[in-house]
């Protein structure tokens, strides 16, 4: 990693809907790029890759306007709308045609964007990974940070190797990009893929601020699909805890089955419709869950079976040769 030459560095940016955001933080990450440049830590070749994810708005003109306007700006975009982690797997392997390392960052500019210097010095240490790790979560409501913190748990004990409050805030060299294209999963959840490629890593933390402008595109519901789409995609203990469950329940119940014939026999039984209605709707309850959590395992191999692509580029701000 150590050359003569500096590194190539290619800021990976997804975008969707920022057409509030994107003309403010463009030039904060702008800024930092040529700092870097001026401090001959990064080459002059490096860029700032935007990524726009099929946006309804004007994201893609900014994007476009804006590489006209300094040949550090580029962008390509996605055919249609296909999410958060696949615009970012989008701008890492376009970005590793190029670049000696990238760091992909999201455009709302919460994440110190001044911790890219400490990432590119310990790039230049001889780390292939470096991840931007929050110190804090104060800026999150209580009820964010709690279910957070209780995500973080359940993937570790649930076998899946991640960064605690690490998001997708990162440094990737261009071999550890290049080993990541082998993994060819459908279902993304990029920080659960990272620490499976392995090589030498650390981490540099930061504090997040509020959002700069607009609206943040993960609401509850797509906050709790992504953790269960971690989840799954990382660990397959569901499936055993659902055996465990199973087994549990059917215990309960022939327990329960002999208590009934035993009191039937001596005679002390009474009609019981409360106590048999809880206990149908009990196992009922119990059985949907079941076959919910098979059923999302049954839908992930439905969907990688096929093979489809994970992302697709219709457009360029600059030749691809």
């Amino acid at each position: 990693m150590n050359s003569e030459r500096p590194n190539c560095l290619y800021i990976v940016v997804p975008c969707y809907n920022e057409e509030e955001v994107l003309p403010i933080t463009s030039g904060m990450f702008l800024d930092e790029l040529k700092l870097l440049i001026n401090k001959e830590k990064i080459s002059p070749d490096s860029r700032i890759l935007f990524v726009n994810d099929g946006s309804k708005d004007s994201t893609w003109d900014i994007i476009k306007n804006l590489s006209q306007t300094d040949e550090h700006f580029i962008g390509i975009s996605q055919s249609r709308n296909r999410g958060h982690q696949s615009s970012v797997l989008a701008g890492l392997m376009e970005a590793a045609s190029y670049a000696d390392m990238t760091i992909s960052i999201d455009c709302d500019g919460q994440d110190d964007i001044t911790a890219m210097e400490e990432m590119v010095d310990a790039y230049i240490d001889g780390c292939d990974v470096v991840y931007g790790v929050r110190s804090d979560r104060s800026t999150d409501t209580f009820f964010k940070r709690n279910t957070a913190k209780g995500f973080y748990k359940l993937l570790n004990r649930l076998g899946a190797q991640t960064v605690y409050n690490h998001a997708d805030y990162r440094l990737l060299s261009r071999r550890v990009i290049n080993e990541l294209a082998e993994f060819q999963e459908v279902n993304l959840y990029l920080r659960g893929l990272i620490p499976l490629v392995g090589f030498k890593s650390t981490s540099v933390y930061y504090s997040r601020s509020e959002r700069l402008a607009g609206k943040s595109h993960y609401p509850l519901g797509k906050m709790m699909a992504l953790a269960f789409d971690g989840i799954t995609s990382l660990s397959n203990k569901p499936l055993s805890l659902v055996m465990g469950l199973g087994i549990f329940v059917s215990i309960i119940s022939f327990i329960g089955v002999i208590w009934a014939v035993i009191d039937n026999l001596l005679g002390n039984t009474v009609a019981g419709w409360a106590s048999t209605v809880c206990i149908v709707c009990f196992m009922g309850g119990i059985q949907l869950i079941c076959l919910g959590v098979i059923g999302q395992y049954i839908g992930k191999i439905y969907m990688e079976v096929k093979h489809r692509p994970r992302y697709i580029i219709s457009e360029r701000t600059y030749d691809e040769k």
